[in-house]
């Protein structure tokens, strides 16, 4: 459905120097800065999928989003989204994606949000029959019946952010961007809106690209992933084979039944994170597991031991300072 080949993004950024004295010198001597937002970036999205796009703060994210929705033009490379080329913007692509922007509503403020949805469906043409069907669908995965005829402002955060999905979804995109949809929600209201979005996935099969940077919706909803750095992509692969290939240790944690006096934990084994009469914390390398636990049992008070994985959001955090090649 995706399909992105040697993709790059320049920006030309005017500089001036600091002051009254550069912003004058500005208007008759401007200086330019080309910056590179995408550089050579290649990637596939089938249908079904929903891939992580993952990266730091200008790492060229929402560019490639924007890009592939069509309202950036690229400097070089193809994409095509659907058999379409994107920016060309065609009314028969644009019905057949959706943005979703946590940060940027598309809903009419002062409007009930089922007068929005009338709104869309002449925008989008859709027959009353199908919009029926779906608007009630969607209602009903997302329980906001009650809300429909309550001003968009007047909504909780929560609320809102549900009916922009309800919004993007009403015309059945095969095509659904997210950009930080979970941003600023509370727990209850993120956890709500992943729900529903691997249901629609599994029942309606469009390809996904999702950015956040909450860690929760990353290894919820993305079995793929892609991060990156300066524009570039240093990793694309599965979540699974991060933690197996750049998870270097394990983490160990054994509840105690008794205090283990001055007991000293074998620093060839790993270091002790923290340490409480009540539990001992231990990182160790991921080869030495086995041993560290054996030590644990042996010379500790243990009543339960835990093995845990690396945080994958501190794995992630390394790729991203990954040096580009």
């Amino acid at each position: 459905m995706i399909k992105v080949r040697q993709l790059t993004k320049h920006f030309r950024v005017h500089t001036k120097e600091p002051g009254l004295k550069g912003s004058i010198q500005s208007l008759f001597r401007r200086q330019w800065l080309d910056k590179v937002a995408l550089d050579d970036v290649s990637l596939d999205v089938g249908p079904g999928e929903i891939l992580g796009l993952i990266g730091s703060n200008g790492a060229g994210k929402t560019t490639l989003v924007k890009t592939l929705t069509g309202i950036l033009h690229p400097t070089s490379g193809t994409v095509e989204v659907l058999g379409r080329v994107p920016w060309e913007r065609s009314d028969d692509f644009r019905r057949q994606i959706a943005l979703i922007m946590g940060q940027k509503a598309q809903l009419w403020w002062d409007l009930p949000a089922s007068d929005c949805f009338l709104l869309l469906r002449e925008i989008y043409q859709i027959p009353k029959a199908q919009f029926v069907e779906t608007l009630d669908y969607l209602v009903e995965h997302l329980q906001v019946r009650d809300q429909l005829n309550i001003q968009i402002r007047r909504l909780s955060l929560g609320e809102r952010m549900k009916m922009e999905l309800i919004a993007a979804l009403l015309h059945r995109p095969k095509v659904v961007y997210l950009d930080e949809p979970t941003i600023g929600l509370d727990l209850g209201a993120q956890r709500a809106i992943r729900e529903f979005l691997l249901q629609y996935r599994a029942e309606h099969q469009p390809a996904m690209i999702l950015t956040s940077h909450y860690m929760e919706d990353i290894q919820s909803l993305c079995k793929r992933i892609v991060i990156m750095t300066q524009g570039r992509v240093v990793y694309d692969g599965s979540l699974e084979r991060v933690v197996n290939d750049y998870a270097t240790h394990r983490v160990i944690l054994a509840g105690l039944k008794g205090d283990p006096g001055t007991v000293a934990f074998h620093p060839e084994l790993g270091e002790v994170v923290a340490a409480t009469p009540e539990q001992i914390r231990v990182r160790v390398p991921r080869a030495k597991t086995a041993d560290a636990a054996s030590f644990l049992l042996a010379h500790y008070p243990v009543a339960d031991i835990t093995i845990e994985e690396e945080d994958i959001s501190a794995i992630i955090e390394k790729l991203q300072r990954k040096p580009v090649a």
